[in-house]
């Protein structure tokens, strides 16, 4: 599908889940793809979700029966694909009358049950919650609720490894580099580019283009001058959503979703072994899209959402850390956060004679739904295969991975089963890719503390992007909360000289 004349078949602006699914399907198609993301991968939104691969139980409400739909049957896709960082998750939502009734509960999980064909995960089933360990952290006023599973997913993980992916399916990915300005011409687009500490913009040429820039999508639309069209260009809705954690609230590997006074529901999940994550909110945000914050009134409503339904009391000194994401809906004219959709829009740009979509909206569930749309639109061709090739270290099956773990316990038995156990669930298969050949710890390289080697750094720099320390610690893993600051420290001062020697 190549012309002579361009760089590339296709340039796909933004490194989230989104454009890094999209070029993954493209390359796995034979196309020559390149990648632009002006800071790291999953760097903004796709690094701040609630971490759910869900069908979205809450949007039966409004009717989003299609959305619930694809997300349910993408539930078992994913985690078939990726069962080392997508595992099921059981849910209890304890019932409370005067909120939903329980007609209305029971019939929303029986079209969850029954709208998608489940192989992998259980139903759901009506649960005593008085007397009971699922019980015991909430409040005494609920007796009965509800269990249904879904799935939990480290989301920067997803991301990173659809881009890994597509790196060694051809496609150049280039972090770190922004696109300035899209420029039409009458059979491709040039594309002008600027890496990070560079003056200079320079052009790279493509016959089609995909603007996934996320919460960004209007702002390079804007400034390259196409927001205007034969058909209107959508709008974006930007909605922060943020999330606490706090030292664990209760024991066991359920999560919990809670009913909130004004139609909302909040989810506290287990995280990271000893801490619960509780999210999200839904503030409409203008601020600046790199660096959201919480704000007084989230937090509170946070706080106020565990006091309400948990027996003990926390308050924002129990908070130990937070993260904000914005979430850039598609929108459709609502004027409540709430119901505006969670479905996806690609604009294809008529107006241009070469082939260009903007992604409007999604969530990341849908994502490889969305990235297979986008390059059968590009394409005319149906020939997807991102549902059935492992992402990067998930060749076993999801019920295996209990024996995969074994396994590698066995084989490098001179480490901590805690930290195989933790390769395992990030690197799946591919833990051999650093610790082939070693048969002792010092076979790692140099140990930063806390069971950080050497060996994993150089890994996640070669092959997973990672240039800075942030990179590392909060984006291709969660290490940045088990570690001590030395750790890091440690890290940070090793990397200039070990991105020298690996990549120039």
């Amino acid at each position: 599908m190549g012309m002579s004349k361009t760089d590339y078949d296709l340039c796909v602006i933004g490194g989230g889940v989104n454009g890094t699914g999209i070029a993954r399907d493209a390359a796995m198609r034979g196309l020559s793809v390149l990648l632009v993301e002006a800071k790291d991968l999953a760097q903004a939104t796709s690094s701040a979700s609630t971490k759910l691969i869900h069908g979205g139980l809450r949007y039966l409400e409004f009717y989003e029966f299609k959305l619930v739909r694809e997300s349910l049957k993408e539930r078992e896709a994913l985690l078939k694909i990726a069962p080392h960082i997508i595992w099921p998750l059981q849910f209890i939502l304890p019932h409370s009358a005067q909120q939903r009734p329980r007609w209305m509960i029971r019939l929303g999980l029986f079209l969850y049950d029954h709208l998608a064909k489940r192989n992998l995960l259980d139903g759901s089933k009506a649960v005593k919650l008085v007397g009971t360990t699922l019980g015991v952290p909430i409040d005494d006023r609920y007796t009965q609720g509800f269990s249904y599973t879904d799935c939990w997913v480290d989301d920067s993980r997803l991301t990173v490894l659809n881009a890994v992916d597509a790196a060694e399916k051809g496609a150049k990915i280039m972090t770190r580099t922004a696109c300035q300005k899209l420029v039409p011409h009458r059979d491709h687009w040039e594309i002008k580019i600027q890496s990070e500490g560079e003056d200079k913009t320079h052009s790279i040429t493509a016959s089609m283009v995909v603007n996934a820039a996320g919460p960004w999508v209007r702002k390079l639309l804007e400034q390259s001058g196409l927001d205007q069209g034969f058909k209107p260009v959508p709008n974006v809705r930007l909605v922060k959503g943020s999330h606490i954690i706090i030292p664990k609230a209760f024991e066991g590997d359920q999560a919990y979703i809670l009913q909130q006074k004004d139609g909302r529901i909040v989810f506290f999940l287990p995280y990271e072994g000893k801490y619960t994550l509780i999210g999200t909110t839904e503030e409409t945000y203008d601020g600046d899209l790199y660096e959201p914050r919480i704000s007084d009134a989230e937090l509170q409503y946070l706080i106020d959402a565990h006091n309400t339904h948990l027996k003990n009391d926390i308050s924002a000194d129990d908070v130990l850390w937070v993260y904000s994401g914005v979430r850039p809906l598609f929108d459709d004219g609502d004027s409540d956060n709430r119901k505006v959709t969670r479905d996806f829009v690609l604009h294809q740009h008529l107006e241009s004679r070469a082939p260009m979509i903007s992604v409007f909206g999604g969530k990341l569930t849908t994502y490889r739904v969305l990235s297979e749309q986008v390059v059968n639109k590009l394409t005319g061709t149906h020939n997807c295969k991102t549902a059935e090739a492992a992402l990067p270290g998930g060749e076993f099956d999801p019920q295996q991975f209990g024996a995969l773990v074994e396994e590698y316990q066995q084989q490098y038995s001179w480490l901590p089963s805690v930290l195989i156990r933790r390769y395992a669930r990030a690197y799946g298969t591919r833990i051999d890719r650093f610790l082939r050949g070693a048969k002792t710890a010092e076979d790692l390289g140099r140990h930063f503390g806390d069971y950080v080697f050497e060996a994993e750094i150089v890994y996640l720099i070669k092959y997973e992007f990672a240039r800075e320390a942030e990179d590392i610690f909060f984006r291709r893993s969660k290490l940045g909360l088990h570690v001590s600051e030395e750790t890091m420290k440690a890290v940070e001062d090793a990397l200039p000289t070990l991105k020298k020697e690996l990549l120039g």
